[in-house]
């Protein structure tokens, strides 16, 4: 596997936030969602962990600079948060803590933090390089994303080897999935796109939700964003969520866990 693959074949002009293509490393791995409330969140902490129990060194970034929240699907109470690294206080590797329970580290952001939200655009693009350096240390990081396609989404999706985008299969979540798919290969015709359907009420019908999506893709893009794979729903999901612990600790058997387990299996054998 090639640590670093070169953006080249983006147009001119439509490049990511500071408008400069950063190197994409292929062990980054963004989870976006074009609107909020697609379990995004869940699925990032959930695959983290999975990649954890597989073996591979693993990082959790919470990239949603101003509703951040993996901490608190998590029940921690970081010591060190990003809020820190953008004060100076701490640097990004010096941010990451463990998560013995799962077995893998995490850099916790500032929720409700607007200085994070409203960051300049040279001081995201040199926390996106630091990051890039910072996953050199991993097999695998896992950027939890803010939901929406604006400046601090894009350039933090930029270095991802892969970009996962959660939708549902309610009609404004894959319409919104669709316009991140559509700015993501604008931006670069080369990116590796795959969809996570969540909450899928059966397999057949997560499948029915991404052929429609494809459908779209297909027609008026030209472009054919993989299938990542589908969650099914799961009462469990709601239950771990609500008592703050990872879904492989309270319900390792459940239906999502199983899934979203698949997903890393896939993820892990490059396919």
């Amino acid at each position: 596997m090639n640590d670093l693959l070169s953006p080249t074949g983006a147009p001119a002009g439509l490049a990511t936030a500071d408008n400069v293509m950063p190197l994409r490393r292929q062990n980054i791995l963004a989870v976006a969602s074009g609107k909020g409330g697609v379990g995004k969140t869940f699925f990032s902490v959930t695959l983290a962990h999975a990649l954890a129990r597989s073996g591979k060194r693993t990082l959790l970034f919470d990239g949603d600079l101003g509703l951040a929240n993996v901490d608190i699907q998590l029940g921690l109470m970081p010591k060190r948060d990003l809020g820190q690294v953008i004060d100076g206080m701490v640097t990004l590797q010096g941010a990451a803590q463990r998560f013995p329970e799962g077995g893998f580290d995490i850099i916790a952001g500032r929720s409700g933090s607007g200085s994070l939200a409203n960051l300049p655009p040279a001081r995201l693009t040199q926390l996106r390089t630091e990051l890039a350096d910072v996953a050199k240390s991993y097999d695998w990081v896992v950027i939890d994303l803010g939901a929406g396609v604006d400046r601090m989404v894009r350039t933090f999706s930029g270095p991802a080897g892969t970009t996962l985008v959660v939708t549902t299969d309610e009609p404004t979540s894959i319409t919104d999935a669709y316009a991140f798919l559509k700015l993501s290969y604008q931006a670069n015709p080369m990116a590796d796109l795959r969809v996570v359907i969540n909450m899928a009420d059966s397999k057949a019908l997560g499948e029915r939700t991404y052929e429609k999506l494809l459908t779209v893709c297909q027609r008026y893009l030209k472009m054919s964003p993989k299938l990542g794979g589908i969650v099914r729903r799961d009462a469990k999901v709601r239950e771990a969520i609500r008592n703050q612990s990872p879904l492989f600790m309270r319900f390792p058997t459940s239906d999502a866990a199983h899934d979203i387990e698949m997903v890393a299996n896939r993820l892990n054998l490059g396919g």
